[in-house]
């Protein structure tokens, strides 16, 4: 059994080949730009430890490793756009230094590109492995429109977001492990198990994330605290925090929308801890953690071979930064 950081050093080395052809350069280089833009590649590193899960590593799980890695890349390129995002891990987004017109066009081929790499398996995964791939990438969309929905509503249900972080995070977390699964003749059992790990995993995932945003050390976090607070994202704690805020406290919160960013931040993270959402964020995180860990544990596999799928989801969850 390998580490995540073993898997994931080797696989950031088979993915350094080219992707692409070199003309049209205008296309082409865009997406080799973005790609060298780097990552931690979660997903196709999931797609390799749900395949070794049940047995040597098979080659093909190389290409479906690839694929996943594309065509997260190509909803990254497209969300970038409909965010209208400067930067991407430090850097100017595709749309940003080429253009909008040519980042549309990057994401598209890299998803062609995708498909070829998911193509080049034996013909008899193809079937089982195709039809949850298009399943989570249709679902992937839909994640990513409620999102956008959501930006006009003044209240977001805590379900709603939940199902929405669901279909945009944590289901190709969940598909990248089961695919891998499929592959190393996992029957639909031990799949399902592993799906949930990864789903409830994932929504664990984005409490911590929601939470960093907010609580983080920025020297460990890497940026500054409250970005989410200053751009009017709605995240756990924001949702939660309109569920239980007083009165007064929902004024307060409406009058810091015309404060300068610094009182934004100050007064929001006050409410939040006056509401306790900041001790409600980790106890919904651990619960997240407590029925990924079940599903783990109801695989039908040796102890063993879980050990490094158990220390990278505490790793996750446990981050700070």
């Amino acid at each position: 059994m390998h580490s995540f950081e073993d898997l994931s050093a080797e696989f950031s080395a088979r993915f350094l080949t080219q992707h692409f052809p070199t003309h049209p350069a205008s296309l082409y280089e865009p997406a080799n730009y973005f790609l060298g833009i780097g990552g931690k590649r979660i997903r196709p590193v999931l797609c390799l430890m749900g395949n070794e899960l049940f047995g040597d590593i098979d080659p093909d799980a190389w290409h479906l490793a690839a694929s996943i890695e594309l065509f997260h890349n190509f909803t990254l390129i497209h969300d970038d756009i409909m965010d209208k995002a400067p930067l991407r891990r430090g850097k100017p987004t595709v749309h940003e230094k080429y253009g909008a017109s040519t980042a549309l066009l990057t994401g598209d081929v890299m998803m062609v590109v995708a498909y070829d790499y998911l193509s080049k398996i034996q013909a008899q995964h193809i079937r089982p492995i195709m039809h949850i791939y298009n399943q989570t990438a249709r679902e992937v969309c839909e994640g990513q429109q409620l999102d956008m929905d959501f930006e006009s509503m003044d209240r977001v249900d805590l379900s709603a977001y939940q199902q929405m972080i669901g279909l945009k995070t944590s289901v190709l977390l969940a598909a990248s492990l089961r695919i891998g699964a499929i592959l190393g003749g996992a029957g639909l059992g031990n799949q399902q198990h592993l799906y949930d790990f990864g789903k409830n995993l994932g929504l664990a995932f984005q409490v911590q994330d929601d939470y960093l945003d907010a609580f983080g050390d920025p020297a460990k976090f890497g940026k500054q605290v409250g970005g989410d607070i200053v751009a009017g994202k709605k995240t756990f704690l924001l949702i939660k925090t309109l569920e239980v805020a007083t009165e007064a406290q929902h004024r307060e919160i409406n009058d810091l929308k015309k404060a300068d960013d610094a009182g934004k931040i100050k007064g929001m993270l006050r409410i939040f801890k006056a509401c306790g959402v900041d001790a409600w964020a980790r106890e919904l995180k651990e619960q997240y953690m407590q029925t990924a860990y079940q599903h783990l544990e109801d695989i039908a596999v040796l102890a063993r071979r879980k050990e490094p799928l158990q220390q990278l989801a505490a790793f996750l969850v446990q981050r700070e930064y």
